[in-house]
């Protein structure tokens, strides 16, 4: 375990690398995902919502807007924006930013390893996002986005990747951020079957991000297999997910921090005395850099430095013993009444590499009352919790590398 397998991707053409790319729909606003689609017809996005550009779908039926995009698709084919690679593949994805470089294995997962937990989880999933996703996947047949899963570093591979890298690589760009991409397929034989072999071996994979994804493949290659039962024997293309496979020194798990609207109905004080209850509060003369459980908050232009008692969490327990658990059992629950944290409006999320000075400066202009500056999860923490069958926390882990959509598709209609 796992099962991986080589693919014949979709690549974008070699002089149209950069601009068939694209980050998922949901990085942009609305309006900026329709100026990029109106004036770049070879952007991914229209893969993915023909609506930003056919605003004459809005409000049909979902089967015209499925339909527009198989439209779009040959289209893309048809003009050389995708290319369909005729050899079967295991590629390594290689992305550069600020000096971090990070180096992984793209190829394709059974579905059986996620639904047999053979690749262990720390996220729950929201039903109704898998129903939409597998939809999506169901129509379309494009699995353009790949699950990020990590593993403990392997001989093999690191032995392997080493070779294909020193090599000019297939695709390399620029993105418009400023990331650098690179991509290397494996074809040789014996390569490819050494690298199988590897990941064979393996005893435990972990979902570092991407759960909702594997959960929306798993439900839509369940769907096939009901619709082929006659023929199915498992080695179609919709059994099998796309996944970038990185060891744990190569993800890096950045901070969620939280920005909250309100204090509830308390004043300042009554706040402090609340929380002074299972924390140490102690106010800092400039921004508090936070620390394993030690977190920073920012009220009112003071930084305060929390440092939760030692008896409030269990030390033992790999969920418990989070920050992130900390700060929602014993103040965003208990005190402000932010029960859930992904439904309620009260509170917003900022991960990955927003400056904390931002976070203060929205806390400075009255749009929230109160900024929660949190200490990076470990790698190792989302592997305890996956060991144990626990469940972290939402918004618990800002994991990098996040993937351009449409680099390499696996397509299975």
């Amino acid at each position: 375990m796992p099962e991986i397998k080589p693919f014949c991707a979709l690549k974008p053409a070699v002089h149209l690398q950069e601009q068939v790319v694209t980050w998922p729909l949901e990085n942009y606003s609305t309006g900026e995902a329709r100026l990029i689609a109106s004036e770049n017809p070879c952007s991914f996005l229209h893969l993915i919502d023909p609506e930003l550009d056919n605003p004459y779908l809005r409000g049909t039926r979902q089967e015209l807007i499925f339909k527009k995009i198989s439209e779009n698709l040959e289209g893309f084919i048809e003009h050389n924006y995708l290319v369909k690679q005729q050899q079967p593949a295991i590629y390594i994805y290689q992305v550069s930013h600020d000096g971090l470089v990070q180096t992984g294995i793209w190829t394709l997962t059974h579905i059986s390893d996620y639904l047999e937990n053979r690749i262990k989880k720390h996220e729950s999933t929201v039903e109704r996002r898998e129903r939409l996703l597998a939809d999506y996947l169901q129509q379309t047949g494009l699995d353009a986005n790949p699950v990020l899963v990590t593993y403990h570093p392997d001989a093999v591979v690191e032995q392997l990747t080493t070779k294909y890298v020193k090599q000019k690589p297939d695709l390399d760009f620029v993105f418009k951020d400023g990331t650098v991409h690179k991509v290397w397929a494996i074809t040789d034989a014996g390569d490819l079957m050494a690298i199988v072999k590897a990941f064979a071996e393996m005893s435990v994979v972990y979902i570092a991000d991407g759960h909702h994804r594997a959960a929306s493949m798993a439900k839509m290659g369940l769907q096939k297999q009901a619709l082929n039962a006659d023929k199915h024997d498992g080695t179609e293309l919709y059994n099998y997910f796309s996944t970038v496979y990185m060891n744990t020194r190569e993800v890096k798990v950045l901070e969620f921090n939280r920005l909250v609207r309100d204090l509830g109905g308390l004043d300042r004080e009554a706040f402090i005395a609340a929380i002074s209850t299972s924390f140490e509060v102690e106010k800092a003369a400039e921004m508090v850099q936070p620390a394993l459980h030690k977190i920073g908050m920012y009220l009112k232009g003071q930084w305060y430095a929390l440092r939760p008692n030692r008896e409030i969490y269990n030390e033992n327990d790999p969920v418990d013993v989070l920050d992130v658990s900390i700060l929602q059992n014993f103040i965003l629950g208990p005190v402000l009444n932010i029960n859930d944290p992904r439904t309620d409006a009260r509170i917003t999320f900022e991960g990955g590499r927003t400056p904390v000075q931002a976070l203060q400066t929205k806390v400075d202009n009255e749009l929230f009352a109160l900024a929660f500056v949190l200490y990076p999860t470990a790698v190792e923490q989302v592997i305890a919790v996956a060991d144990a069958g626990g469940v972290m926390p939402p918004k618990s882990t800002w994991v990098e590398p996040k993937f351009l959509v449409g680099l390499l598709t696996s397509f299975f209609n």
